[in-house]
């Protein structure tokens, strides 16, 4: 596998990871009662982009390491998969 793919899949990772991690302690501004006139109570009070994007990446690290375990190393595919979940009938 080339080295673009590898990074490939990682970016996919890391990019559904992103829309996981974004709920993840935010509170809106109706909760914090301060909300700026002229947005809606349920925007966010505060964004923190780098804690999310430093959690984003860690999380979506260990994915990619464990797919890339399971994939190019010990070479399982898809078909393994349902050999795990059991018999095919």
């Amino acid at each position: 596998m080339s080295a673009f793919s590898i990074f490939a899949v990682y970016f996919i990772i890391w990019w559904l990871t992103l829309f996981t991690v974004l709920p993840f302690g935010v509170r809106t501004q109706a909760e914090e009662n301060e909300v700026v006139p002229g947005s809606v109570e349920s925007a966010p009070a505060r964004f923190r982009g780098l804690r999310v994007v430093l959690i984003t990446t860690v999380i979506a690290g260990l994915i990619h390491l464990g797919w890339y375990v399971l994939s190019v190393k010990l070479e399982y595919d898809l078909d393994a998969i349902f050999g795990f979940i059991g018999p095919r009938g």
